[in-house]
């Protein structure tokens, strides 16, 4: 499939990292993939926060921005076709609300319809330490076909800043739904040092 025809949902709910969406986003419209965003309350407080920006100043970068309160948008419905979709980052409330099924928001709707529909649903949670609540949780959802992928820096890469840790976890990300932003070194096995 070209990347012209792909689609995929991006999410960024209330976790500390919201630089992980911005950053898909970024990865994503290089490679000329559509997304679909949308942005819980909180993070629009945490979006602000950590990088001073607001919903619109992501209008740029996405091909849809969706407000977080629109059930009747395109990306809450099953016969919406995308790729997929990722929350980065995921809170532990986004994730509890998927885990049940109980959604509040269209972030979490259009979660629920992507599990509903079998497709790929990746959720960079954002939390540590985790109780027996979250463990629960992170099971419930990986049962029912999310992948749960933390954000934990690769160190074997060697990163000399933040932004390569944070490119690295982000374009792991996008490996899930087959996409190679070529942004990141590949392990090829221990080599000698000569």
């Amino acid at each position: 499939m070209r990347s012209a025809d792909r689609r995929l949902i991006v999410g960024i709910s209330g976790a500390s990292g919201a630089i992980y969406g911005v950053r898909a986003l970024e990865m994503l419209q290089a490679q000329g993939i559509a997304t679909h965003l949308v942005i819980s309350k909180s993070a629009q407080l945490t979006l602000f926060h950590e990088l001073g920006l607001r919903p619109a100043d992501l209008e740029a970068k996405v091909t849809v921005l969706h407000h977080v309160n629109d059930i009747g948008a395109s990306i809450s419905s099953g016969s919406f076709r995308t790729e997929g979709m990722l929350i980065a980052p995921c809170s532990v409330r986004s994730m509890a609300e998927i885990a049940t099924g109980i959604t509040s928001s269209l972030l979490t709707r259009a979660a629920d319809v992507t599990l509903k529909e079998r497709r790929r649903l990746v959720l960079m949670l954002r939390e540590t330490p985790l109780h027996l609540g979250h463990i629960r949780s992170m099971a419930a959802v990986t049962e029912a076909g999310a992948i749960v992928m933390p954000p934990v820096p690769a160190l074997y890469t060697k990163p000399t800043s933040l932004d390569e840790v944070i490119t690295h976890s982000v374009a792991r990300a996008l490996d899930l739904f087959d996409i190679d932003t070529k942004a990141i070194p590949r392990w090829s096995g221990l080599q000698a040092e000569k």
